[in-house]
């Protein structure tokens, strides 16, 4: 729904939901210790592909994914450095990494090639040390913000319709 059919009052308030989450989302990630940047490409790799909860678990395994082919890559690059050259390392390098995520979006499921991308992405933009320990910390970073996305699209939707928990329940 756009902004000119949104009744200003729904449109304000996804848009103050919006800011909050975010907000809380870096306060998180910084109070952790975690890139807000990373927490970001998160946020946007929600919003790639379905806006469902299960969509939401796909896009961000398929940045998990990512940022381990870009792992996997960066600890690939040295040793094929040292029997090519660093001048045909890098590009041999990226023409298996792009074939292997390009082949990915024939997948039935978790074939959000933009998903792919934006791991790879984080993964190289971070300048980490490529182990288990750099993987697990932008993937909380991302996973935090995927959360966030998923939370920031389905509270302003359950308030317009009156979703509320019954509190008489036991």
């Amino acid at each position: 729904m756009g902004p000119a059919r949104t009744p200003p009052r729904v449109f304000f308030l996804t848009t103050l939901i919006a800011a909050i989450v975010a907000s809380s989302a870096a306060a998180l990630s910084l109070t952790v210790g975690l890139p807000v940047w990373a927490m970001f490409v998160g946020w946007i790799a929600f919003y790639t592909r379905g806006l469902t909860t299960r969509s939401t678990f796909e896009n961000l395994g398929c940045v998990g994914l990512g940022l381990a082919i870009g792992l996997l890559a960066s600890l690939a690059l040295p040793r094929v450095a040292a029997m090519t050259g660093p001048g045909v390392a890098l590009p041999l390098v990226v023409l298996v990494v792009a074939f292997q995520v390009v082949s990915l979006r024939g997948l039935p499921a978790m074939n959000n090639l933009l998903a792919y991308f934006l791991g790879l992405v984080t993964w190289f933009a971070a300048h980490l040390e490529p182990t288990v320990a750099s993987w697990l910390h932008l993937f909380v970073a991302t996973a935090i913000g995927s959360a966030a996305g998923w939370i920031a699209h389905r509270l302003p939707a359950r308030m317009a319709r009156g979703d509320r928990p019954d509190r008489h329940r036991a």
